[in-house]
């Protein structure tokens, strides 16, 4: 398909006036044609059609369709079925009230393209243009960021389940792509383990041995599939099925083999981190994690919103990442996407998750940022007043990189060096002599060392954590920090009305897309009820029980 473009046309006469009739006061939906007539044209996707060959449908319409499709939380079949039904989506698309409309496939070959040429972030980004041309969306303000948790669209297996499983998808490929060739190397007994799915029929339970025999079973049977494609009699198609790779990772993972070649199931310490492995071959991308008690497979996604007082908050970004990695390496990447948008915010509010020394200067090094949040707190013996020494009771020369200590002792030695996260940090030492010999090391130091050791950032860092730790105490800061625990109201929102819990599709790009596409319907939401002049921001509801407490609730 090919894209000729062409100007969007007036709303059909009989369509528009049948939709004046029907819904006097209008819908969301027509009342975002009436907003923004061409909120999407078709030289917005000229990137994702070839030049040549039949015309397509324009792709205006289809973005719309999308559009409508996740703001009202339906299926490709539900939004093909209201293109054809519904009178408030044919004036939106300007369609004759005839119009039979499409096949719901094209739905999903639309996705397709956008996540082919990387435009997965296309829709937001023409919504957001136009929003900020009417003066709905500033740069420069006031934002803030949360995650949540997105559930995968397959099931997380047990680890005999994810053996059997594994080495049963790869099979299913080889009989596509080389049947001959695996009906000569498939055991017999291969099809009484591996014909049908492992929840379908009873693994062996009771004793650890036999979970134990049987899963070194599976593994032999992977062993001698993967020595027969090492052959060179093996065809080059078998070799190229997309699991196999899967099937080496998971038996590099499970098994441990001996010189004899004989294979050993590994125990749970010989593993490497649960994050680290796959949890299904369905989806190799979905992960487990654990936050504050929650377990899930899947992703996280990342919602960045604008928080002003007298505007409309709309969605400026939303990043789907791996479930298992920390909140502040999406930081960086945030700040990237909103900066390429020229919607970068002077203050950004996040929980502790996002900050820490090395993001508080950065975000206002590379662009102009005040990264609004909380730090970690220092060690109990700071905490505890004028019952220990820690790094704040001591004095920091950087000039001279010299530290002196609350008894009057300087440091004899500064130097540079790396933690275990490969971040910077500056080690000072103080002389065994002065240690040794203190009056007041019992408040200083438990290490059995001679001397007291001091790890801390380099200057800029160390100055910005500190500074983050005072405000932390400022009874205005905490009173402007608040405003972070709205966007708590957006992801509920999202997720109650739109889905972003749960994937609709298998891999992180489509389920990305996804997440772009419930932000998408989520502004459009927000934008029209902004301009019908609704109410704003309800109030946070109280029972009518709890309005009778006299001390308040």
């Amino acid at each position: 398909m090919s894209l000729k473009p062409s100007p969007i046309e007036a709303i059909p006469a009989e369509t528009e006036r049948v939709a004046r009739a029907a819904f006097p006061r209008g819908t969301t939906i027509t009342r975002l044609r009436d907003g923004f007539t061409e909120l999407y044209r078709d030289e917005d996707f000229a990137s994702l059609y070839p030049r040549r060959g039949q015309p397509g449908l324009a792709p205006w319409r289809l973005a719309l369709v999308t559009v409508f499709q996740f703001l009202e939380h339906l299926s490709d079949r539900q939004a093909a079925d209201a293109v054809r039904s519904r009178i408030d989506w044919k004036y939106a698309l300007g369609l004759e009230l005839t119009d039979p409309g499409f096949h719901f496939s094209v739905l999903t070959e639309f996705r397709d393209r956008l996540l082919k040429a990387e435009a997965e972030h296309l829709l937001l980004d023409r919504m957001l243009a136009h929003f900020k041309a009417r003066g709905l969306l500033k740069a420069r303000g006031r934002q803030r960021t949360d995650s949540t948790h997105v559930l995968a669209a397959v099931r997380d297996l047990r680890l005999l389940e994810l053996t059997t499983e594994t080495l049963r998808a790869t099979l299913n490929e080889l009989a596509v792509a080389a049947p001959e060739w695996l009906g000569e190397v498939a055991q017999p007994e291969w099809f009484e383990r591996y014909a049908r799915r492992a929840e379908d029929w009873r693994l062996p339970g009771g004793s650890r041995p036999k979970r134990e025999a049987y899963a070194q079973q599976v593994g032999a049977d992977g062993v001698r599939l993967l020595a027969a494609l090492d052959e060179p009699s093996a065809p080059p198609a078998a070799g190229q099925v997309p699991t196999l790779p899967l099937l080496r990772q998971v038996l590099w993972t499970y098994f441990d083999r001996g010189a004899d070649g004989t294979l050993r199931w590994r125990d749970g310490a010989e593993l490497p981190p649960v994050g680290e492995r796959i949890q299904t071959p369905y989806d190799p991308e979905m992960h487990y994690s654990t936050k504050r008690g929650m377990e899930w497979s899947g992703y996280k996604v990342h919602v960045t919103e604008t928080c002003e007082a007298t505007a409309v908050n709309l969605i400026t970004h939303v990043e789907t990442r791996p479930a298992m990695e920390p909140d502040m390496n999406a930081l960086a990447s945030i700040h990237a996407r909103l900066a390429q948008r020229e919607l970068l915010p002077d203050e950004h509010f996040v929980d502790s998750g996002y900050v820490n020394a090395e993001l508080l200067v950065s975000s206002q090094r590379d662009h102009g940022v005040s990264l609004q949040g909380p730090v970690r707190g220092l060690s109990a013996k700071a905490v505890k007043a004028e019952q220990g020494y820690d790094l704040p009771h001591f004095a920091i020369d950087w000039a001279r990189e010299q530290v002196t200590c609350p008894q009057g002792h300087v440091s004899v030695g500064w130097s540079t060096k790396s933690d275990t996260a490969g971040q910077t940090r500056i080690h000072v030492r103080f002389g065994r002599a002065d240690c040794g010999s203190c009056e007041a090391r019992p408040s200083c130091t438990t290490s059995k060392a001679a001397r007291r050791t001091l790890f801390f950032h380099p200057r800029e860092q160390y100055e910005a954590l500190n500074a983050a730790r005072a405000r932390m105490h400022d009874p205005e800061w905490k009173q402007r920090y608040r405003v972070r625990a709205g966007v708590e109201g957006t992801l509920s929102q999202g997720v109650r009305a739109f889905g972003m819990r749960r994937s609709r599709y298998i891999g992180m790009a489509k389920t990305g897309l996804q997440q772009v596409l419930a932000a998408v319907g989520i502004n459009t939401a927000r934008v029209v009820a902004w301009l019908d002049d609704r109410p704003k921001r309800a109030a946070t509801r109280i029972s009518r029980f709890a309005r009778l407490n006299p001390r308040g609730t």
